[in-house]
Formats: structure tokens, sequence, C-alpha cells
């Protein structure tokens, strides 16, 4: 049984390909059907930082404030904000909110959020800075931090509050409803109330999403109108494109490199490019492979990986080869940082190590991955490193990728905070299972003195200074060859001719779905 209101999913595991994952019928007027590479792996917003959970955050739920395409704060959900003194912020919140279920929006589901967030594995580390959340009233929320933090306002893009009445108590089974549990099933995996646009009224895992337009949703000055959107994962690239180009979905995202001039040069979509922020990199385990503990090791590695063959060749040039995280016009960018591809000089780091004849590794990548991932073993194989890959589905690399289950592995990486600090705080940190740190860290690469400075610097309210502080940051990791830097990713989406995408896509790669127009199809 489906609830619209109360949102009760019915979550049913299974597998189909090609055309049978399309829809048979939809209407453009109203109806958008949407193709991704795959489907939100929990419609528990704080079980996994990732883009497809925060893709569905928007949809489904409303941040305090958002980013728009100039990175500049939108009020949403807070509709003010002042700094009360260097560590307290005061938000005024909207009136007249209700969540899905019916329940007001006030003040305490904003407390009762953040506290949530608070003990999430993914997110917590992002919230430590925060010590406390006090309701002043039913639309006043005060947020304090244990010490000056330059970052709060960033942070509050990433607070889409719950509905706290919803999520209280037991469920059937007497588990709390608030439990997170990671790539488990809890109430809240499979339950959802939020304030957004859209509400949940299908999910057939892996198979396909329905949500239906929020009828009592506040944003009245929202140009949207879309009803009903369909999302279906169609993973394999060829297929994604061709169910476009076909008119049997409406809206795809990614573009893969290999179909932009096609996409591009079709009359029946319309390509939408963007350049992007999110690092693609390998991590090197460090406690699997006793050779990654020798920092020459990892620049030999690093010296051995092609950056702009990979770019060039497989990302047909829709990518920035990478030397660093931090891309240009973040805080801790360094310009001077140059791709390091030698591969003499790779085969001489080896030889000084005592590795000349190499050594046997596991490697791990998602599917959609698997040609850079067969690109980089070939690279390493010149310097007698032989590299046993494994590629799977997204919906399962993650799993595998949190039981560090390979002795390199690739991740993308997009910065929550949109600054230089989120990158350490969570690939390169010492890991800490207590505070968050180090959580996506599969290289269990650890430099406390890098740790303090990133501390520090999140500290520093002078600007200028702070990204000194992360510039250091960046050289060290770069010295270090703390993992193997490939590009940066740029996006890009398509859809038909009637459904204007552009205005609601941005640099996050968090579409505003809530805002889309689709016109009359001609």
């Amino acid at each position: 049984m489906m609830f619209k209101r109360t949102l009760l999913a019915a979550v049913v595991g299974a597998t189909m390909t090609g055309a049978a994952l399309l829809p048979a019928t939809a209407s453009a007027e109203t109806t958008l059907r949407m193709a991704y590479d795959a489907d939100p792996v929990s419609l528990d917003i704080h079980e996994q930082l990732s883009g497809g959970i925060l893709q569905l955050s928007h949809m489904t739920h409303d941040p305090l404030v958002r980013w728009d395409q100039d990175l500049s704060f939108e009020p949403r959900l807070a509709t003010g904000w002042e700094q009360v003194d260097d560590t307290t912020m005061r938000m005024t919140l909207r009136e007249g909110v209700e969540f899905h279920s019916g329940n007001p929006f006030t003040a305490e589901d904003v407390v009762w959020t953040v506290e949530r967030l608070k003990r999430s594995p993914d997110f917590k580390a992002i919230f430590d800075p925060i010590a406390s959340v006090e309701a002043i009233d039913d639309h006043t929320v005060e947020i304090t931090t244990a010490e000056p933090y330059p970052l709060l306002l960033n942070l509050a893009t990433y607070i889409f509050p719950m509905d706290s009445a919803f999520y209280s108590g037991t469920d059937e089974d007497g588990d709390p409803k608030d439990e997170i549990v990671k790539n488990g099933n809890s109430f809240a995996s499979a339950n959802l109330s939020g304030t957004g646009p859209y509400t949940v009224v299908e999910h057939r895992k892996g198979v396909r999403m329905e949500f239906e337009r929020n009828p009592n949703y506040w944003d009245g000055d929202s140009p949207g109108n879309v009803d009903t959107i369909v999302l279906t994962p169609i993973s394999e690239n060829a297929t994604r494109v061709a169910a476009l180009l076909s008119g049997d979905v409406d809206f795809i995202a990614p573009v893969p490199p290999n179909d932009l001039e096609r996409v591009r040069e079709s009359e029946d979509a319309k390509l939408v490019t963007m350049s992007g922020t999110r690092i693609i990199f390998f991590h090197m385990n460090q406690e699997r492979v006793e050779a990654f503990k020798d920092p020459k090791v990892r620049q030999a590695f690093a010296y051995a990986v092609n950056q702009d063959a990979i770019a060039d060749r497989l990302m047909k040039g829709f990518a920035t080869p990478a030397a660093q995280f931090s891309p240009e016009g973040y805080a801790g960018h360094i310009d001077s940082l140059e791709r390091r591809y030698d591969l003499e000089k790779a085969q001489a780091l080896m030889e000084e190590a005592g590795y000349a004849d190499g050594f046997e590794i596991t490697m791990m990548a998602h599917v959609n991955d698997a040609k850079i991932a067969q690109a980089v073993a070939t690279m390493l194989a010149r310097i007698n490193v032989d590299v046993d890959l494994k590629t799977l589905p997204k919906a399962q690399y993650w799993g595998e990728f949190d039981n560090r289950a390979a002795d390199m592995m690739m991740i993308g990486w997009h910065a929550d905070t949109e600054d230089s600090a989120n990158f350490h705080e969570y690939l390169t940190a010492c890991p800490d299972a207590d505070t968050g740190a180090g959580q996506y860290n599969a290289g269990n690469y650890c430099n406390p003195k890098l740790d303090k400075l990133v501390a520090e610097a999140n500290l520093e309210v002078d600007l200028e200074k702070r990204a000194e502080m992360l510039q250091q940051v960046e050289q060290t990791l770069y010295d270090e060859a703390a993992f193997v830097p490939l590009h940066w990713q740029d996006l890009a989406w398509a859809a038909a001719p009637n459904v204007n995408i552009e205005p609601v896509l941005n640099v996050m790669n968090f579409p505003y779905l809530g805002d889309l127009v689709v016109d009359e199809a001609e």
C-alpha cells in the first residue's frame, strides 16, 4: 500500500535491462520521464553522503538555504539570518510550511535534524563544528559553534529539515524510526516525509521511482509545472542516450563523453554542459599493501599515470586533468602544481624503493568507469605492477568501498561545502569512526599535522590567511602522493527540446527539479 502523503514506499530489489526499464506511457505535458545512471540507494537522506541522495533531498525536502547558479546563498526554509556573535548565528524560518505528512514545520524540526546529522556516519564530520542548535521560538533557531567557523552558511545548504514527529517512536518491529542503517533496512530508508516539491509514491529499487507534485508545496512562486516525475535508472550509457534520442525519456544525466557530439547534433535533444568541480581519483590502501606506506612508491604510481591521455582519449576532452583536489576557484587551489606523468621517473622511484620487479594489487571501480580503471591498470603495468581489476554497478560498489575491499579504489568527490577543506576532511584525514573524519579515506593515509592544519583553517575567519593554510595542505598531499588524481569531471545533461533544464542546473549537480518547466510538446 502506498500513501501519497505519508509516503510509505515499497522498496523491492529487482534488475532489468534495456528497453524493459522504460515506462510504457507518460505525458510530456505534466510528466517528466527521467533516466539517471543510478537511483538513490535509500529514502533516508542521512544514510549516505552521495550525489544521488542529495539530488533526492532537493526533490523531496528543502534546505535552509541553497546555492544559486552564481554560488550565492538563496533563502529557502530559512528566510533570513544574522551573525549574533563570533560563534552564534540566528536564523528566521519560513512560516506556514507543512511536511508531506501534514505536520507543521517548526524550529524543533531543525534542531532534531541537526542532531541526527551529527550522528550520521557520513555527515557527522561536516557537522562536527556545530556545538548546539536551539529553538528560540517556533520559527527562530540559533546555531552555535564551539569556535568561530567561517562556513556555517555552507553547512546550512545541507540541512534539509526532516519531519521529527513522523520519524519519532518505533516501527512495527520495535526499531527506532529515526535509526540510521548503512546499506540496510530501516523505517527511514523506506519512508519519507519532507517539505519539498515532490512526494515519493513508488520506489522499486534499481527499477523505478515515481514522484508526484506536493499539492501543499509552500513555494507558490516556483515556475515548476511538472506534476509527475518517473525516474528510471539506466546504468548503461548507450542505452540511456538511446532512450532520450528515441523519445522514450525526456531528460538524462549524465551524458557520457563518447555521445556528446551525437546528442549535440540531434534535433530531438538539447545538450547542456558545465565545467565541473568533482575530482576523480584513486586511493592506495596502506593497510592492505605494505609498499604503499613508502612515499616513493606512491609517487611512482602518480608519475606512472597519464591524466592528459585519459582526459583526451577516454573522456574526449570532456574533463580537466588534475594534479590536486581543489579545482580552480577553490581556496586551496595552487596554480603551480603540475601533473607529473613521467614513466622513467616512475620506474626509477620503484627501483629506489626496492620494488623494481613490481608487485600485485587488486583494484576496484564502478562499472561506468571501467575504461578509465583499465587504462590506469595498463599504465601501472609499465612499472611492473600487476593489477587485478574488478568493476561493479554503483549500488554494489559503495558497499565494497565502505569495506575497503580492494588495494586501489576509485572514487569521485564533489566538495559538499564548496570548500577545499572538505576534500581532506573526508578523503585523506586520519580515519576516525567517532568523529567521522576520513569517512571515505580508502587509502588509510594519515598525517596528523595536516589534520591539525585543516582544523585551524576551519577556525580562521581571515579568508586570505585561510587560503594559504589550505594551499599548504594541498602542497603536502601532492608531495607525499597521498592519492592518484585523474581529472575534474565536467557535467553534461540532455533533455527533449521542450524541457527547459538549463535554469534548474548548477555546478553542484543538484538539479532543482521543483522549478522545472516543461513546455507543451509541438
